[in-house]
């Protein structure tokens, strides 16, 4: 038996055009799609970038083009029927709900509902605590730890992404991350700016947190078909409400993708795919445990690679 780890990307991952091989060639991701909407899936086809990113688009956007993908996958091989293989799933960030989904912790159309109040609230909340990311890379857990504190005197920064034990990303305000971003320069270490719009995952979402989890009261949640490793705590979860609390948690919390790595790893999962635009979580995992194979469906090309190397359909 073989024991697959899904993988699912979050924010930062979008790019203009992403899921149209898949949706001018399988019905079924073309019926996902469309089903999030005329004016969502112009933006993610067509731009402009500048709107794109913006998180209220950039959430759903992401969250519809990483189910239709994994539904395209599920045509091909019913990983919640089959036996020979054994799956759990992870997702970062906002991946969370995009793994979730996967599982049947909620329908898509709940799931999209719920991501597009996500990236509203986070919007919101981005807009009146204005704030960035930025990624460190070359330096320990410790030595960013301290840079926060550092410049806690300028503003809010705190760590927020430990994404491999040599990338780390802070979140916080403009002026505070700025500085940071000097002084990581100052000691001839590396950083890169995100590709997002708010200090994500920081004390400063704690109002779109609260708003969650006024939201995820509406929709009804099931037990999910495998097992769910959480950003909050890097723990294998199933419980309904376990989940529920730390969706909202997530929101104002660090995400401890590393950890999760070497948990789901630890447990004996030996392959890893991930599923939706990108290779962001491949290109983490390879520093992570370069052992591990990691596959990537997010076109024609890239599925039909993946199936052909796990050999799930040898006719497709």
């Amino acid at each position: 038996m073989s024991k697959i780890a899904l993988i699912f990307p979050g924010q930062g991952a979008q790019t203009i055009g992403m899921g149209k091989d898949l949706y001018n060639r399988y019905q079924r991701a073309r019926d996902i799609i469309d089903f999030a909407g005329h004016e969502l899936r112009n933006i993610i086809f067509n731009g402009p970038e500048e709107i794109l990113k913006l998180t209220k688009y950039a959430q759903p956007a992401i969250f519809t083009v990483s189910v239709a993908a994994f539904e395209v996958f599920r045509e091909f091989y019913d990983i919640t029927t089959d036996s020979k293989n054994e799956f759990v799933a992870a997702g970062h960030s906002l991946g969370e709900y995009s793994a979730l989904c996967s599982a049947g912790f909620f329908k898509f159309s709940d799931g999209l509902n719920i991501v597009r109040a996500r990236g509203e609230f986070i919007q919101k909340a981005s807009e009146n605590n204005p704030g960035t990311m930025l990624a460190i890379l070359g330096m320990e857990k410790s030595a960013v730890e301290n840079l926060c504190k550092e410049v806690s005197t300028i503003g809010v920064c705190e760590a927020v992404n430990f994404n491999s034990v040599k990338q780390i990303v802070v979140a916080g305000t403009i002026a505070a991350i700025n500085r940071v971003a000097e002084i990581v320069a100052s000691f001839g270490a590396k950083s890169v700016s995100l590709n997002v719009s708010g200090p994500f995952h920081s004390s400063l979402m704690i109002s779109a947190s609260d708003s969650m989890a006024k939201e995820l009261e509406k929709y009804n949640f099931y037990t999910p078909s495998f097992g769910i490793y959480t950003n909050y705590d890097a723990l294998l979860t199933t419980n309904i409400s376990d989940i529920k609390q730390k969706l909202v948690k997530q929101i104002k919390s660090p995400v401890k993708w590393d950890d999760i790595m070497h948990n789901i790893i630890a447990a004996g999962y030996n392959q890893f795919i991930e599923i939706g635009p990108g290779k962001v979580l491949s290109g983490l995992l390879r520093k992570i445990d370069r052992s591990k194979k990691v596959f990537n469906i997010e076109d024609s090309a890239s599925l039909k690679k993946t199936i052909k190397e796990l050999k799930i359909n040898e006719t497709l």
